[in-house]
């Protein structure tokens, strides 16, 4: 009985040894997986970086594609699946995200459809909904899922119902890949391409412009 007990503890071991594992990077303490499942499909991370607020460090966002794409052109036009995973490195009011999503609505109102604004409105409203805001690991999940239509949920729960339009998502995307991103470095480091460190901040202050760079 007992070798018989061995013998399955040793073969589990070893299966449970053989498995893959997920391979994952750190963040600021948040772990980025380098792969996940999105409607059956593998996505793969991008790239990831971290929003900033002054000197405060925000969330952490991660951008996944089925292929690894470097213009936010070929992002916006990629076929299947795409995610955005945001997660909180400090709590925000629901009321705060209400007003950073709502300055961006306005911003950008001349030049976006009426139905994209009823849809960003319904994000808007349901993270304001959220009585306590988002706390500091709480993780946004942004899905665009062909069939289906962009999927937003929080801590893996559904947050909106599913929004159809293709044009929603892209609209999502450009607040970080647009041409007016709200943070250029932020943007590379999505496309997984190296940011720049600008020549006026050198030529005004190179210390602490290559401090504030290596904190981003």
């Amino acid at each position: 009985m007992f070798s018989i007990l061995k013998t399955t503890l040793i073969a589990a071991s070893w299966v449970a040894a053989s498995l893959p594992a997920t391979a994952t990077m750190q963040m600021d303490g948040v772990a980025l997986e380098e792969s996940v499942q999105v409607a059956g499909n593998d996505l793969k991370l991008n790239g990831a970086g971290i929003s900033m607020r002054l000197i405060f460090k925000v969330y952490v966002i991660g951008l996944y594609l089925p292929n690894r794409e470097h213009s936010a052109q070929e992002v916006l036009h990629a076929e299947g699946p795409r995610r955005l995973r945001i997660t909180m490195l400090r709590d925000v009011s629901g009321s705060d995200f209400y007003d950073k999503l709502r300055q961006y609505t306005v911003e950008e109102g001349a030049s976006i459809p009426a139905l994209i604004l009823d849809n960003m409105q319904r994000v808007i409203q349901a993270i304001d909904r959220q009585s306590n805001g988002l706390h500091k690991g709480d993780t946004l999940t942004l899905d665009w899922v062909p069939g289906t239509g962009t999927l937003v949920g929080l801590n893996n729960k559904p947050l909106t119902a599913p929004m159809r339009d293709i044009a929603f998502y892209k609209a999502l995307l450009n607040i970080w890949l647009g041409d007016k991103p709200t943070d250029s470095d932020l943007k590379m480091k999505l496309l997984g391409r190296p940011t720049e460190v600008r020549r006026d901040c050198l030529a005004e202050a190179p210390i602490k412009c290559q401090r504030n760079m290596s904190s981003l």
